[in-house]
């Protein structure tokens, strides 16, 4: 007996009305992106391992799942690290390539190299799969789309100010009002460190900062603790973990525990910037607050961080985030571009626009006109109709096989067709047909003309 097949944990197969609404959001925020005057580019699913791998932070390394060498991968593997089960050692040997994690690190790659093709600065955006070693929980899986748009070339906070506007012109116009964009600087998490002398420990701090939300303040504590963070320092932070008020108020306690930091001071600076410029410009649906947990514990960020919240009562992560990352083109050689970019999770967005019921009825709208089959002259009838109201862009088809009225109207029920057309030999000889709107239940005979006119 044949094995019953399944899916690796963490993916997914779409249904067609499942791709109709993932179709819907892509587009919704496609539309957005070149309104804001970016470009689409498309990288490889795969990249070089050494392209991901360093740049994600610890944590992210884990995460990306490797690609084994083609061939006897394991016949030049170094035999010492077999023998020691050297798993670290041994993918290096085994493994060369790798699915991408995200798509800011292969936009970087890019960049490097189409540097003398790209005006600057630059601005793309990319709609395409990425893959996460992650486990697997709800709006959470382990391969899933990013929508993500990137500038780089210039150092203006006007960019990030644009980046607020797109998220809250997308939001709104998919009805998901009322989104909180979160933001902080890594300028003033820097500071923070090194005002409680923790300055060497940054990366342990932000990661361990980031999880607040998970782990609440007690676990970050002793993460913090666990990577040698004393508990004087912590105790100095103790403030962050109860920060309260508007934008514009918390940014004036930062100042005031940041007083000694010409790094953290800076980050205020320019969180006073954003907000200032957004609230004379006026976004329509979102809020924006200042979050200073936030860290998203990626090693690449340098500046403005970036991470939307869905509406409140809607039990779900983060739906979209981002941020500057001035050195990221570094890595592989490029100097002194700097870069700000945010992501859209479509999943998520996908789940939130569900439980909200969201979702405009048309997005899932079937075939438009829908022919019984009575035989292959009259099929044939139908065929030259369809072929003259495909042109006209109305959907159309006639089933496929002369199966009996019942069974054809049982069809076109469960596929939810709104008009059916009953074409016989009477009709066909008269060059007419028989519509039946199938949500009011009415039926005439119409000519050609007329029924364009109705299913229009």
């Amino acid at each position: 007996m044949a094995q019953k097949p399944s899916l690796p944990k963490g993916t997914r197969d779409f249904s067609p009305e499942e791709v109709a609404k993932r179709t819907y959001i892509m587009n919704t925020v496609r539309k957005h992106f070149k309104n804001f005057g970016f470009n689409p580019i498309e990288t490889p699913s795969f990249e070089n391992s050494s392209t991901l791998m360093g740049k994600y932070g610890e944590e992210g390394d884990r995460l990306i799942f490797k690609i084994l060498n083609s061939g006897d991968y394991l016949k030049k593997a170094n035999e010492t690290y077999l023998a020691e089960k050297d798993s670290q050692k041994l993918t290096v040997e085994i493994s060369e390539k790798a699915l991408r994690y995200d798509l800011t690190v292969p936009f970087a790659r890019y960049v490097v190299q189409h540097q003398n093709e790209i005006e600057f600065p630059f601005k793309r955006f990319q709609i395409q799969p990425v893959w996460r070693a992650d486990r697997p929980q709800k709006g959470r899986f382990r391969e899933f789309f990013q929508c993500d748009a990137d500038v780089v070339g210039s150092k203006s906070l006007w960019q990030e100010v644009e980046f607020i506007q797109l998220y809250d012109a997308v939001f709104t116009e998919l009805g998901i009002t009322g989104v909180t964009i979160k933001m902080n600087n890594r300028k003033i998490l820097s500071g923070i460190a090194e005002v409680i002398g923790a300055s060497d420990k940054l990366i342990d701090f932000t990661v361990a900062l980031d999880k607040l939300d998970k782990i609440g303040e007690e676990g970050v504590k002793k993460e913090m603790i666990a990577k040698g963070i004393s508990e004087a320092a912590i105790l100095k932070i103790q403030p962050l973990f109860s920060f309260s008020g508007s934008f514009s108020e918390k940014l004036l306690q930062l100042k005031d525990l940041l007083s000694e930091s010409e790094e953290g001071l800076k980050g205020v600076e320019e969180l006073s910037f954003i907000i200032n410029t957004i609230e004379s410009l006026e976004l329509q649906t979102a809020t924006l607050d200042l979050d200073v947990t936030l860290a998203r514990g990626l090693n690449y960020y340098t500046g403005a961080i970036f991470e939307v919240a869905a509406p409140e009562g809607v039990k779900l992560g983060s739906i979209g985030g981002g941020g500057r990352y001035d050195d990221l083109t570094g890595i592989f050689g490029l100097k002194d571009v700097s870069g700000v970019g945010v992501s859209f999770g479509l999943d998520r967005i996908y789940l939130v626009l569900e439980e909200l019921n969201l979702f405009p009825t048309e997005v899932t709208d079937t075939t438009k006109v829908f022919f019984i089959n009575f035989g292959d002259q009259e099929a044939l009838y139908c065929y030259k109709t369809i072929q003259k109201l495909r042109a006209k862009g109305v959907s159309a088809e006639v089933y496929p096989d002369s199966a009996k009225m019942k069974k054809q109207m049982n069809y076109a029920n469960k596929r939810t067709f709104p008009f059916v057309v009953l074409a016989g030999s009477d009709e066909a000889k008269n060059n007419t047909y028989s519509l039946k709107n199938m949500i009011t239940g009415d039926q005439k005979t119409v000519d050609f003309d007329a029924l364009l006119d109705a299913v229009l």
